[in-house]
């Protein structure tokens, strides 16, 4: 009872803190804390027995091994995000989009270059750090409310493309390993999910920005932001060439290196970004420098948090939650659902929620005769809702790191888009395939 209290009330402590703005990396050992002391779990390693969990030991082992695992994506991600600003090609490419397009479409911009990226499979860490720089001058120039930069960026990313069939994403790969599917399981019913989620998300997304800009809110700049200056911008199409080069690169090693892929993508970017605009560059080398303060920091946030869920992982409440969640009474695919969705929102990561739900589901279900491609794509799809509550590694780093707001500011509209609309989907999902849809 008192490790429930402490699992429960260390996440309600994490996710609290955090939105008051306190500091990730004090906020992810502290909540820890609080959930060993109610577990009865060792403080320090010299203080449990051998191979015993003890706090120090869990969180460090989740946080390293989380910067051992992303640190050179989040750098090269960053890089390439600062030297796209630096150049001048981020700030081309957004002028383009509104000369051509109107000022009405800048947010789906950032959408739509979102979107492209992570179903082109750059990573979700770090196809925030890429668009970023557009979206700072589109929302400039179009005179909107700075907060909501993370909510478009959040909603084409982690929404209707990391779930849907055929994404290279790991949340639509995972389950392949455990239902025998391939990635494009249930892509009928997925089209379809994809298109209403993206359809009423922009929607919603437009109509918050409507109701601040008529309250009077306007885009304010900051110290920190470029600095607009008189100088002549490479041509849009040299902006987006490097765009569609870790694009290319991302769909071309993504089988043989899977995440590794990121790696030479995000360096292929920066490269040619550097080669094709280097005369255009206030300074390369500080825009570097910058990159890398930014991926510090960023990964920094989000190794905290997973830090945490190493801790909560490891004490008995969490194991009788999970065995609770994976026997739920009913049809399979809500049962699933629900497992999978809560598990990801305890540990702040859809891929974990998957990892640690589909072991113990899939022969269970598999054994009663749920049709696989139906429990594929509904698990998928529920690992991508209550996983981006606030202490979600990435809505940290996209809001905090990357976007320089607060929690306070800008997680309403972020959590109203990558969890009220993924529920909806997930909702719908689940009809259409017990009507039989795809099965």
């Amino acid at each position: 009872m008192l490790s429930m209290i402490g699992l429960i009330g260390g996440l309600f402590l994490l996710i609290f803190l955090t939105m008051k703005g306190m500091n990730l990396l004090i906020v992810g050992p502290i909540s820890a804390l609080f959930v060993a002391v109610f577990s009865g779990m060792p403080l320090f390693p010299q203080l449990a027995g051998d191979g015993q969990a003890n706090l120090v030991g869990n969180y460090m082992t989740g946080f390293s091994s989380f910067v051992t695992a992303w640190y050179l994506m989040f750098l090269l991600g960053a890089i390439f995000g600062k030297v796209m600003e630096d150049s001048g090609a981020a700030d081309s490419i957004s002028k383009f989009v509104v000369d051509k397009l109107g000022m009405k479409y800048a947010v789906l911009a950032i959408v739509v270059a979102c979107a492209v990226l992570t179903y082109g499979g750059v990573s979700l860490f770090v196809v925030a750090f890429s668009v970023y720089p557009m979206a700072i001058s589109l929302f400039k120039q179009a005179d909107l409310p700075r907060r909501f930069i993370p909510a478009a960026l959040s909603f084409g990313s982690v929404t209707f493309t990391m779930t849907s069939a055929g994404s290279p994403e790991i949340q639509n790969w995972i389950p392949i390993q455990y239902l025998n599917t391939t990635p494009y399981a249930g892509w009928e019913v997925s089209l379809l999910v994809a298109v209403f989620m993206a359809v009423f998300g922009y929607w919603w997304l437009k109509r918050m920005i409507k109701k601040a800009v008529a309250k009077g809110e306007r885009f304010v700049g900051r110290e920190s932001d470029p600095v607009a200056v008189d100088k002549a911008l490479p041509h849009p199409v040299l902006g987006l060439i490097p765009l569609v080069v870790v694009l290319v690169l991302a769909f071309t090693f993504h089988d043989s290196l899977k995440e590794s892929a990121l790696i030479i993508a995000l360096l292929g970017g920066v490269i040619f970004t550097y080669l094709l605009n280097r005369k255009y560059f206030n300074s390369f080398w500080n825009a570097v420098s910058e990159g890398t303060m930014g991926a510090l920091i960023a990964i920094g946030n989000t190794a905290a948090v997973v830090g945490f869920g190493g801790v909560a992982k490891a004490v008995p409440a969490f194991t009788q939650a999970v065995d609770y969640m994976t026997h739920i009474p009913g049809s399979p695919l809500i049962g699933g659902a629900i497992a999978v969705s809560v598990i990801a929102g305890m540990t702040g990561s859809a891929s974990g929620g998957q990892a640690i739900a589909l072991p113990l589901l899939a022969p269970h279900y598999m054994d009663a005769g749920v049709n696989p491609e139906a429990l594929h794509r509904v698990v998928s799809i529920s690992s991508g809702a209550l996983d981006s509550l606030p202490h979600n590694g990435y809505v940290v780093t996209t809001i905090r790191a990357i976007c320089g707001e607060t929690h306070k500011d800008a997680y309403g509209a972020v959590g109203a888009l990558t969890v009220i609309v993924p529920l909806l989907g997930l909702t719908l999902a689940i009809i259409l395939f017990s009507l039989g849809l795809g099965i």
